[in-house]
């Protein structure tokens, strides 16, 4: 993964980077990219430790300290914890990315209250409860970037009765990062969002409703976070960035 910036030079704050739900996928992806960049990071699992070791092994690889924390971050003493043991292993957070989040799709009919709270508890709740946390360390160093991921489409309010309880979670992350960006604008912390359409990786994969045409790459989803971190999106706060090849316009 080639190296883009050196985030230890240009990032405001002090420390690591902690990524959530970094075991696989996105998150593996964006992980071994902020090792690449020069960042300690911090290695966020639930149940995968042992592919989570092998990304703390990949990331040490490439130069940078890591180390994986195992933590439920749907629940507030899960996330607040993972947030303390990032910070304190890493000497600070100047860096968090928000990846975690389950998946649901069926009939709205069949849609229970444990699926519902699940989208809700793994998507924004979490969201929230490591925010909170990380945006008073980030204050007291002087500044951080905290990029949430989303969902494309999540603003058009579009009825999606097969992932409405998914949706509603993401449109809330969305309206909360907007909320934190205004709020700590003033103390150097900028906070972004950025959505994935149909990538590589997607649980559905509905080709015929991409102009594009194809999947997208994580390494496009990557390249999002990376601008969003890097030196010419210091005036950058409050946007949200669609990854998507034209899904949902």
């Amino acid at each position: 993964m080639a190296q883009h910036h050196d985030l230890r030079t240009t990032l405001p704050g002090r420390g690591g980077a902690l990524v959530t739900g970094s075991a696989k996928g996105i998150g593996r992806a964006l992980a071994l990219a902020l090792a690449a960049d020069g960042l300690d990071v911090a290695v966020h699992y639930r149940s995968s430790k042992d592919a989570a070791r092998e990304v703390v092994a990949r990331a040490e690889a490439l130069g940078v300290r890591a180390l994986a924390l195992e933590a439920d971050v749907s629940l507030e003493h899960g996330a607040q914890g993972l947030v303390d043991a990032a910070a304190a292993a890493l000497g600070g957070l100047r860096v968090l990315v928000n990846n975690v989040g389950d998946y649901h799709h069926g009939p709205l009919a069949e849609l229970d209250a444990g699926t519902w709270h699940q989208m809700l508890g793994t998507n924004l709740h979490a969201t929230f409860y490591t925010c909170q946390r990380a945006v008073p360390i980030m204050r007291a160093a002087g500044g951080g970037r905290v990029v949430n991921i989303g969902y494309t489409g999540a603003e058009l309010l579009k009825a999606r009765p097969g992932i409405v309880a998914y949706q509603i979670a993401k449109t809330g992350v969305i309206l909360y990062t907007k909320a934190l960006a205004r709020s700590e604008a003033a103390h150097g912390i900028t906070a972004n969002v950025v959505s994935p359409g149909v990538m590589e990786n997607s649980v559905t994969k509905p080709l015929s409703e991409i102009p594009m045409g194809r999947l997208g790459a994580l390494e496009e989803l990557v390249a999002a976070v990376r601008y969003f971190l890097g030196p010419d999106a210091g005036y950058v706060t409050g946007t949200h960035l669609e990854v998507a090849g034209g899904w949902n316009l």
